[in-house]
């Protein structure tokens, strides 16, 4: 079986990629976004962090995350946002493949995968490129043609804080800003 090893920095700022069971397409339906916010809620107040930035697609998301100084545990956050958001809307799901004995012996539900992906955010550069790839990315996936236009994103919150300028990444900013296809 392979290692996986993580970085894990205290008081670091990471980048993650989540995706759901098979990358079928469900989490932006309205039971699956208010048991993720549940989720985060129910998290935040056991081990806090700040969300920096988020993208929900109907099959992922990506998002930066700040943990407190001193405290690098991104996975019991994620396991407890993970297992909430299974245990509220798992039953929704009707799955053509049958779980593997695997998933079943793990009690794994078929919303998400088992694994996701982490980055340790190094530097405001490298910051700012993540923040720009969470924000383009329902773009990138053809649900809008301009990133103001999808309503499952951080960017309408960093718009309003001065961050970004509203017709960032519009029908042609994407190639502009290194995201184009």
């Amino acid at each position: 079986m392979p290692e996986y090893r993580r970085s894990k920095v205290p008081g670091g700022t990471y980048f993650f990629t989540l995706a759901t069971y098979q990358r079928d397409k469900f989490l932006t339906d309205e039971p699956f976004r208010h048991a993720l916010r549940g989720g985060i809620d129910l998290a935040r107040k056991i081990l806090p962090f700040a969300i920096e930035a988020w993208v929900l697609l109907p099959d992922h998301l990506h998002c930066i995350w700040r943990l407190p100084q001193g405290d690098a545990d991104y996975a019991k956050r994620w396991a407890a946002i993970k297992r909430h958001v299974s245990r509220q809307c798992g039953h929704l799901l009707v799955h053509g493949a049958v779980l593997s004995e695997s998933r079943l012996a793990r009690k794994e539900s078929a919303v998400w995968q088992r694994r996701y992906w982490e980055h340790h955010i190094r530097d405001e550069a490298d910051f700012a490129r993540h923040a720009d790839y969470i924000h383009y990315n329902p773009v990138k996936h053809g649900y809008v043609k301009r990133v103001a236009d999808w309503p499952y994103s951080s960017f309408h919150r960093l718009v309003q804080a001065g961050m970004y300028p509203r017709a960032w990444a519009g029908e042609t900013g994407g190639s502009e800003n290194g995201f184009g296809e």
